[in-house]
């Protein structure tokens, strides 16, 4: 029987009673706007709307005690609102403070660029203290806000608040009559951007930059999203047009730093970092990312300089705190922590910096031995993280589920010989925090072996086989390898050979260092059949609690939460079980206790699976001289040790959703028994 959806009154009432409070504010009757909000906040404490009418209208009364006790409980429940900030700064701007109202509408334009009321104050202050960029900078804002239709700033306005679906459509349907409107075509790209159609977004900016290339925004959203699809070399050809276009612009140069950092040249973004740093000794940012490229390069010492100069010009700066704890070797003062816990209490930081500080002190604490407060760090952040994220687990579980419903041995005797029969790739895969960086370390050692990055190209490929039938579902991939021809299998591994040459020098051999590459095998297989296949393996309480307590910059949404993280584990090891099963003999597991006991034994076994002779470098592997650029860039500097194991152990009476989760067979039986 159809369920019959029954009227709502309570609903109903809210709605009355909200458009009833908003009018009074738009008619100056503040008193009665603040009576109808308080009856509404009675029965819902949460209504974002009444708080913020309630805030509004306590700021004209000229009750900035009220006014912020309200804006800042609006913040408790939706800490990233660009108007909560901006209604902030309307507090202290009227209570005579404008130092603060400056930093608060700010943030609020960071969070909400479309907020006009920000930028003209904003544009006020940086014009009477005379600091001509940011008042330039601010007066092209507001010229383009004025400039725009009223529907698309309410559609900025409902995007910047989270309300993508509403966006959309009315984007969608601007869109239809003004197809050629740059500034929509831009709103609908970072829709599709934050929700995961990249191909969607790129394709939206590429033609917003063909009808306006004159537009500085408009191509550094385009190079941004290139560089989320790490189409490097594209990324960095729109950087430099920008810098050609606007020399003095130190967002751009920074951008080009970035940029050239990511194709390898880090002394080069040291350079031009440090060019901006002397015309702008305040700019924080470039601190920060100086410190990145000096962390690359193995300057530690210099790049924790770097992140301790970016926090002192800007206290919360969570990136550089992060950053410093991400080292995994720097020890946090007394005051440096005590100044990350305060950051965290308070209600005006962004969802950004807040789990930023939060997994900082995770790592700080752990390092003094506080464990229960390190785990409740560890809790919060993730729990950030994890609202964020649209992760399910039963999409992933289908995901996986379907290559081993696809690709099984009579598919594989079906498609019979082909692909592209180079020698020269080497895929370490599996699970982030297992040990990947570690073997890639020790085979980039090797005179015969480029060590590279972690290559995006074969999720690409498989993006391409999904077809147009990708919104919300899985799409025609896998499926849509049992199509393919020799020729196309040929053509697909030349692809990748000529797409990552980029990445290489002059070796034979090379790595590609992708995790999730562990799902894509069967496609690595039919496109490269003679590519070998390592698969980098780890205890799996040791694996999963690691990735719980790191904060990767981008992906790896799985690892917000202790159930999500051991499903996850439980899916891998039973896809790859899969791989073994209808490819044998294709991948060679490396366990990560097995390298850290016996060093020598493993490389030998390594070498051995890919056919080449031992060199003593491959033991001294901490003593190569590359680039490293994951979380574990620090270990693989230092000789082999065993610090990364049993790291859970303080920390068992609190990890139960992952010993339940985790399938029992994976473990040790006195594990279980430890954290039950």
């Amino acid at each position: 029987m159809k369920e019959v959806k029954t009227f709502n009154s309570n609903e109903a009432t809210l709605s009355v009673d909200l458009s009833e409070a908003t009018q009074a504010v738009k008619e100056n009757r503040f008193e009665d706007a603040i009576k109808l909000s308080e009856i509404i906040l009675k029965d819902h404490s949460d209504n974002i709307d009444a708080l913020y009418l309630a805030s509004v209208s306590s700021r004209y009364l000229k009750n900035f005690d009220e006014s912020k006790k309200f804006i800042e409980q609006l913040m408790g429940i939706a800490p990233d609102m660009g108007r909560a900030y901006q209604e902030l700064g309307h507090i202290y701007r009227d209570m005579g403070n404008m130092e603060k109202a400056v930093i608060h509408y700010r943030q609020a334009c960071e969070l909400n660029p479309a907020l006009l009321a920000s930028w003209n104050q904003l544009y006020k202050y940086f014009t009477e203290n005379k600091n001509q960029p940011a008042s330039d900078h601010a007066k092209e804002q507001i010229e383009k806000l004025k400039s725009l239709p009223s529907t698309l700033l309410y559609i900025d306005q409902i995007m910047n608040e989270g309300r993508l679906g509403v966006a959309e459509t009315q984007c969608r349907a601007f869109l239809k009559n003004n197809p050629t409107h740059t500034y929509a075509m831009s709103l609908l790209s970072e829709i599709a951007n934050r929700l995961g159609y990249f191909d969607d977004a790129e394709l939206l900016l590429e033609k917003a930059v063909e009808f306006k290339p004159n537009d500085g925004d408009l191509r550094m959203k385009y190079a941004q999203i290139l560089r989320k699809k790490q189409k490097f070399a594209k990324t960095l050809e729109q950087v430099n047009i920008l810098c050609e276009q606007y020399p003095d612009n130190h967002i751009y140069q920074a951008q080009k730093a970035s940029e050239i950092m990511q194709n390898g040249d880090h002394e080069g973004a040291i350079k031009l970092l440090d060019n901006i740093l002397q015309k702008n000794p305040y700019n924080f940012s470039s601190f920060t990312s100086k410190g990145h490229a000096q962390k690359t390069l193995g300057q530690t010492d210099q790049a924790i300089k770097s992140y301790q100069s970016a926090y002192k010009i800007k206290s919360d700066h969570g990136e550089a705190f992060f950053s410093l704890a991400n080292l995994k070797t720097y020890s946090f003062s007394s005051e440096e922590l005590n100044g990350m816990r305060e950051q965290v209490k308070r209600i005006d930081l962004s969802l950004r910096d807040k789990s930023y500080f939060h997994f900082a002190l995770a790592q700080a604490c752990e390092s003094i031995g506080e464990f229960d407060e390190a785990f409740s760090h560890l809790e919060k952040g993730n729990k950030i993280k994890n609202d964020q994220s649209k992760y399910s687990i039963e999409r992933m579980d289908a995901e996986l589920q379907a290559q081993i419903d696809v690709c099984d041995e009579d598919f594989f005797s079906d498609l019979g010989i082909g692909g592209h029969m180079t020698k020269d790739p080497i895929f370490i895969l599996g699970l982030p925090r297992a040990g990947s960086t570690l073997i890639e370390q020790i085979l980039a050692s090797h005179s015969m072996i480029d060590g590279t990055l972690e290559l995006p190209n074969i999720l690409s490929i498989a993006q391409s086989l999904r077809g147009d039938d990708i919104y919300g579902k899985l799409g025609n991939y896998p499926k849509s390898m049992k199509s393919l021809t020799s020729m196309q299998r040929d053509e697909l591994g030349k692809k990748f050979i000529d797409e990552t040459r980029m990445h290489r020098k002059n070796a034979p051999m090379f790595t590609d260092k992708m995790p999730n590459n562990f799902r894509h095998i069967g496609l690595i297989h039919l496109i490269m059949p003679n590519a070998k296949i390592i698969d980098a393996r780890r205890y799996p309480l040791d694996c999963c609690f690691s990735m719980f307590k790191q904060l990767f910059a981008q992906g790896q949404e799985f690892s917000y939460g202790l159930k999500e993280t051991a499903s996850y584990y439980n899916s891998y090891v039973n896809l790859m079980d899969h791989w073994d099963k209808v490819l044998p003999g294709k991948i060679l597991r490396v366990n990560n206790e097995d390298v850290i006991e016996d060093l020598e034994g493993q490389v030998n076994r390594l070498l051995n699976f890919l056919d080449l002779p031992f060199e003593e470098g491959c033991i001294s592997f901490h003593e190569t001289d590359r680039l490293v650029r994951t979380a574990s860039s620090e270990q693989v500097r230092q000789p082999i040790n065993k610090k990364g194991m049993g790291r859970w152990k303080p920390y068992a009476k609190n990890l139960k959703p992952l010993i339940e989760t985790l399938d029992n067979k994976l473990l040790i039986q006195e594990d279980i028994s430890l954290i039950n």
